[in-house]
């Protein structure tokens, strides 16, 4: 008699129904999680633009702004941009960079572009919307002087949420916050009570 090896056919089938049933079980959680981590990483990328027009200005001793974008295509900025209040690109530059998103950065050309940043880059497909300081009001820009504080306190971006792209489900949603002193934090709107992590 000889020595068989290998499966049989029922149990190579029995091993892809389980294997099926598992990712089906699975596959609403891997999407989820990979929604919360691209919040995550578009929450990290606008603080890191805040805090970039705020070491520019401290640097240069002039008033430096941090701009959201909107742009054509997620992956690049273009001269086609406008500020928008939902937009995860971003702009920092001495004027502003409407029409001029795609210009390379300079200390002397207008809009004297420090850094951009296209949405994709960070997290694509994520909900953005940035407020002033009244919670309601849309806010599209934040300048910064040589001290590091905010100068347009009446219009500047107070807070910008970031959330995932469906409205219907339920995210890990962040917030990145900007104080008039010019400090920047994410937090989180729907953590503990008492949490460090509560906005």
């Amino acid at each position: 008699m000889k020595d068989q090896r290998g499966f049989t056919i029922i149990e190579l089938m029995l091993s892809i129904a389980v294997l099926a049933v598992i990712l089906m079980i699975a596959t609403p959680n891997i999407d989820k999680w990979l929604d919360n981590t691209r919040i995550r990483n578009a929450a990290a990328a606008l603080q890191d633009g805040l805090q970039r027009a705020r070491t520019e200005a401290v640097n240069r001793n002039q008033n430096v702004s941090f701009y959201l974008v909107s742009q054509a295509s997620p992956g690049a900025l273009d001269n086609n941009c406008a500020l928008s209040s939902t937009s995860a690109g971003w702009v920092v530059s001495v004027n502003s960079p409407v029409s001029k998103c795609a210009d390379s950065p300079s200390t002397t050309t207008s809009p004297m572009i420090v850094l951009g940043r296209p949405s994709g880059d960070s997290g694509g497909g994520v909900r953005v919307s940035a407020k002033r300081s009244d919670g309601t009001t849309d806010a599209t820009t934040v300048t910064f002087n040589g001290f590091g504080r905010v100068v347009n306190t009446g219009d500047a971006i107070s807070w910008i949420e970031v959330n995932g792209p469906l409205s219907t489900a339920t995210y890990r949603k962040l917030r990145v916050t900007v104080a008039a002193a010019g400090a920047t934090r994410v937090c989180d709107p729907d953590a503990a009570t008492g949490s460090p992590r509560r906005c």
